[in-house]
Formats: C-alpha cells, structure tokens, sequence
C-alpha cells in the first residue's frame, strides 16, 4: 500500500533504505552533491552511492584546528562542517561576466558565449546554520534593488535536504544566532539521524511539494509521537551543548560606539590578514573584477572573482587604500557582520558555523572578540 506524502508531515527512513533516496533524487534529474572525506576533510562533491558518504567518521575542531577520526557509531554525517560551504555552488568563485576578439579593422567585437547549463543539483547534508546561510545570501543577491543573474539561475534549480544537527561541535554557536540546531523552513527535505546499537534510522520532514514528489519512491513508515519525542530530546540537546555563544542583543549599537576602541589593534597584532575566514564563510559575498587578455592581443576577458575586505586592494581608491592596517581591515569584517549587515540587509550576517574560528591559523575566535570589545561600551554607559 503506498503512503500519502504531504508537505509537513514526518516520516521514518530506515539506515537500510537510505540508497532508495539517493536513487530517488537522481531518478528527478538531481546531480547529488553531499558530504564526503577529501584530502582529510568533508568537503561537498557529486555522489551516487550512500558508501561515498563520510560513514564513522567525526570532526574535532577548535580555534586554528581541524582534523577528522574515526568514530565507533557508523553514522553518515557525524561531522559538523568542514571548510568549504554550499555557496561556491550558488555564488561561483569565478564567473566569466564578457569576452571579446579584435576585428581585422582594429576594434573588438564583444562574444556572447552560450552559457552551459546549470545542472539540477539536490544539496544533500545541508546543515541549519548553512541553510540559514543560504537564505541571507538570498536577501543580498534576489531581494534587493538589483538582482544577480548568476545566483538567481543557480538557486532556482536546487533542491535541498537538510540534516538537523545532533551533535554540535566546540566552535558552534548557531543557537545564539537563531540558525540551529534544527531547520524550520526554507528546505525541501529535512532528515535528523537517529542511532543506537539498537537502530539507526532518519526522521523525515516535508518541505515542499518537490520533497514529496521525490519520496514517492522512498520506503517510508509515517512518524509516531515516540519518534518525534526522540528527535526533540536530541536536538534539545544539541542547543544546550553548543561549543561556543554569542550575545547578540544590543551587540550592534555596542559595537558602533567602539570604532576607536583599543582593542582593535589588540587583535590586529595577531590577525594575519590571510582572508581565511571570509573564505571559509558561507555569507561572505565580496567580489572584484579582473580584465585579461591573451599574448596576441586578440582576445579580452572580465572576471568576477571572490575577494575580501582583509586585502589590501579591496578598498583601494585613487591615492590609496581605505583600510590600509590590520585593524581597520578587521574591524571592517567584524562590524560588518554583526552590525552595519543588519542595517543592509535586515539581518545579521553571521550564521553561528564557527568556520571563521576553526580556519583562522592563529585562532582568533569572534565570539570573543565581539564580546570583548561590545563589553568596553557597557561599561562606558551612564
């Protein structure tokens, strides 16, 4: 007898039939891009076959360190986030915006190249805080004044299946940005992975007619209360075990009245500038353009490509640089984030993710330092 699959209701996937929904998002058209070990870390790849998931292993993280173990449970994403995110796929590092080719009479023709086909891609292993990612990128690339085509082409093609957090890691805070443990919206699918020795099973929300349509094929049971129960402990769980917090109320008007504070440089003398964490981060969408051309002469090219306020040239203007030292630069990132974004985009633009914390080389930690340095303007109140 096949089940009735609508949006909000909950299921059970057993650890057995997890391949039948591998089978089921390619069976849509989906390439499936999901976690898997790398080089020593998860990073996001295409997959076919449950076995290329990350089974028994865990991350360690913790301010400037990273390294993956084997674990006894053979969970399939008992890790928490390695250092790559969803947006390379939505926000391209590089994307081509013209190309042009001298014509005999001297002048250029500009060449509209056919661009490929974005693929159908189905995010497997989503995490909250990524999703809640996602959704601020949404705000700065679809919902204002100015809409990027590139973004809007990628993000209306994706599918995605969240996985809720059970097990937080040392530089996770999202439950003090609001973005974690567990996904409310915004996804199509989204699993949380229960284990015993006993059983091993995924409790199954849906989010979207998509995510019932790709079920269908799906062995499934529907969700009891005992079922729900356990997720609710788990998650319960998570949010209270979390490795890092952040107080972010009132934090942004703190935060404007210390420009000149001391402590600026205080970090600064450690900070590298080395644009790790706005590499690593998955809201981070500073970009600059590059002009090339080839050794003939024939042939002329612009690029977009990722950049960062911590580089030098980012705030270049004629004369010079805006932010010339290590402190303004940081101060930039810093505010820019947990302040002067709100003010753009209704928003905080820090997803609690700790990738920030766990790739800076000399551990600079930014749940710290903004509680450091908000806390000089408590103390300067009347």
């Amino acid at each position: 007898m096949e089940t009735a699959i609508a949006v909000g209701q909950a299921f059970v996937l057993e650890r057995d039939h997890f391949q039948a929904l591998l089978d089921a998002l390619q069976g849509q058209g989906y390439t499936v891009l999901g976690p898997t070990v790398e080089a020593g870390a998860i990073v996001y790849r295409p997959l076919t076959r449950v076995e290329e998931l990350p089974i028994g292993w865990r991350d360690r993280q913790g301010p400037g360190f990273y390294r993956l173990e084997r674990r006894e449970e053979p969970t399939l994403f008992g890790y928490v986030v390695g250092p790559s995110s969803w947006k390379k796929f939505l926000h391209p590092p590089t994307v081509t915006l013209w190309k042009a080719r001298r014509t005999p009479d001297g002048g250029f023709q500009q060449v509209v190249e056919s661009a490929a086909q974005v693929p159908r891609y189905a995010f497997l292993g989503v995490r909250p805080c990524e999703l809640h990612a996602i959704r601020i990128q949404d705000r700065v690339f679809l919902e204002g004044p100015f809409v990027d085509p590139t973004y809007r082409e990628r993000r209306s093609r994706i599918f995605t299946v969240v996985v809720n957090c059970v097990e937080p890691g040392d530089t996770c805070f999202c439950a003090s940005m609001d973005a974690g443990p567990w996904a409310q919206a915004g996804f199509d699918l989204a699993l949380t992975e229960l284990w015993d020795p006993e059983d091993h099973r995924f409790l199954v929300h849906v989010g979207s007619p998509e995510g019932a349509a790709v079920l269908a094929s799906v062995p499934l049971r529907p969700a009891t209360e005992a079922d729900r129960g356990r997720e609710r402990a788990r998650l319960d769980e998570a949010a209270q075990r979390m490795g890092r917090s952040l107080d972010v109320h009132g934090l942004k008007e703190r935060l404007y009245a210390q420009y000149e504070a001391p402590e600026w440089e205080e970090v600064a003398q450690r900070c590298l500038t080395c644009t790790n964490c706005t590499l690593v981060c998955p809201t981070c969408f500073c970009t600059t353009v590059e002009d090339t051309t080839d050794l003939t002469g024939q042939w002329a090219e612009r690029r977009r490509v990722w950049d960062s306020c911590f580089t030098l040239s980012f705030s270049y203007i004629h004369g010079g640089s805006v932010r010339s030292s290590p402190a303004a630069r940081y101060r930039q990132w810093l505010t820019h984030k947990l302040a002067t974004w709100q003010d753009q985009f209704d928003t905080l633009g820090c997803v609690g993710c700790g990738r920030c914390i766990t790739w800076c080389p000399v551990g600079i930690d930014i749940t710290q330092e903004a509680a450091r340095i908000a806390a000089g303007a408590k103390t300067q109140e009347p």
